[in-house]
């Protein structure tokens, strides 16, 4: 005989894993980046509270948001659009929950990835250099194509996110350990 339920139970709010399992998002607080998952692997946890400094210098996403026009509700270009773009690429690799509804949790949004949080560094770097080529490749300064193509080059993906987690300012006001 099936168990009556109340709504609003537990069993309601679990949110199912790209591996398959399954976690209560209340179990997610903001001080978390990367979920260790009963499956044995670790899964990046990104939340629309993390600045987009998590993944680039301050100055990068200061010129990311001058450049990027958005068209949604949020005033600037943000973590939310880099986890569309995540998102976009990597459909079945990527979950969203809603909690915008839900004032027991920090948060309004939370992605939750196949990938570990290192990896979902790399990811959202190549992506947004991709981005990059894209928008340099319509300029019409030929001096300035050329000068990008040759930085990108030189420019080394697992280089850069080793440094810069290993650099990463936890004590300015933008970039705060979560």
């Amino acid at each position: 005989m099936a168990e009556p339920r109340v709504p609003g139970s537990d069993d309601d709010r679990r949110l199912e894993l790209p591996c398959g399992e399954s976690l209560d998002p209340h179990d997610i607080d903001l001080g978390t980046y990367e979920y260790r998952c009963t499956c044995g692997e670790s899964h990046a946890v990104v939340q629309d509270p993390h600045p987009p400094s998590r993944f680039f210098p301050e100055s990068l996403v200061a010129v990311l948001q001058e450049t990027i026009e958005t068209d949604d509700e949020f005033e600037q270009f943000g973590t939310p659009h880099l986890m569309g773009i995540v998102l976009e690429e990597f459909p079945e690799k990527v979950v969203v929950h809603d909690a915008a509804e839900d004032g027991a949790v920090g948060y309004a949004m939370v992605w939750i990835t196949d990938f570990d949080a290192r990896r979902l560094h790399e990811i959202v770097v190549e992506l947004v250099v991709e981005l990059m080529e894209h928008a340099i490749s319509h300029a019409e300064d030929d001096d300035a194509v050329s000068e990008f193509e040759a930085q990108m080059l030189e420019f080394d993906v697992g280089e850069f996110v080793e440094q810069y987690r290993a650099q990463r300012d936890f004590e300015s006001e933008h970039d705060a350990a979560l």
